[in-house]
């Protein structure tokens, strides 16, 4: 994992783009793309194939988010809930069965293991909750909750959203990068000798196994939270 990452300056504007993670969001989403338009291309009253898969799904998120608010209120982000939990699995996938490393800089990657792009997602979903807050709400009510049951709060309740924001981005990363960065090792350690390739085969076939149960997981996880901070902001029995 000791790689330089590929970087490109805009304009020479001092702004600098890592072309790997644009690369690997892409791929992500391209993929994400095609199991939706695949399982949802031809429907039939009697599921199979990809449509019983995006259906299990959609039931998955559904009970997701009945379990932190009531379904006229949550309903509306089911979409939300489907598109975040395909994304962030897929992208926890990528960089399990192997990496790309040209040049010195490594191309192919699971985008997940990068903090740059989990603090992103988390800073979108934080800021989702505040817009659904203030639209469900409005601004007079949705502002009322940062200073009850007592105003003194405020200032611990403005840490909160930005203790939020930091756990939920870290923990998807730090889950992720260790596991990859553990087969890296595995992988170094299997191509030094026959002895090292006998010796690291079961345990890296152990760890792929448990990395995948991992990022499934983190993705529900990375799901669950959101709907657990979107029903703060939008309900109001929180």
């Amino acid at each position: 994992m000791n790689h330089e990452a590929p970087m490109w300056e805009f304009m020479e504007t001092g702004i600098h783009f890592n072309l790997a993670n644009v690369l690997m969001m892409t791929i992500a989403s391209l993929i994400v793309f095609i199991i939706a338009v695949t399982a949802t291309r031809k429907l039939a009253m009697k599921p199979t194939g990809m449509q019983n898969f995006i259906e299990w799904v959609m039931d998955f998120v559904k009970n997701i988010i009945n379990s932190n608010m009531d379904w006229r209120t949550g309903g509306q982000f089911l979409m939300l809930g489907m598109t975040l939990i395909l994304y962030v699995f897929v992208s926890n996938m990528l960089g399990l069965p192997f990496s790309v490393v040209i040049g010195g800089e490594l191309w192919w990657k699971s985008p997940t293991s990068d903090p740059a792009i989990t603090l992103a997602l988390a800073v979108m979903v934080l800021g989702l909750t505040h817009y659904y807050g203030i639209r469900m709400r409005g601004m007079k009510n949705y502002a009322k909750t940062y200073v009850q049951p007592m105003g003194f709060l405020f200032p611990l309740k403005i840490i909160e959203e930005l203790a939020n924001t930091l756990t939920l981005g870290l923990r998807l990363y730090g889950n992720i990068y260790a596991g990859e960065l553990l087969l890296t090792l595995l992988a170094g350690l299997g191509t030094s000798s026959a002895f090292g390739a006998i010796g690291a085969a079961i345990p890296m076939l152990a760890w792929e196994g448990f990395s995948v149960f991992v990022g499934s997981i983190q993705a529900f996880i990375f799901t669950m939270l959101t709907m657990v901070y979107l029903s703060h902001k939008v309900s109001d029995d929180h």
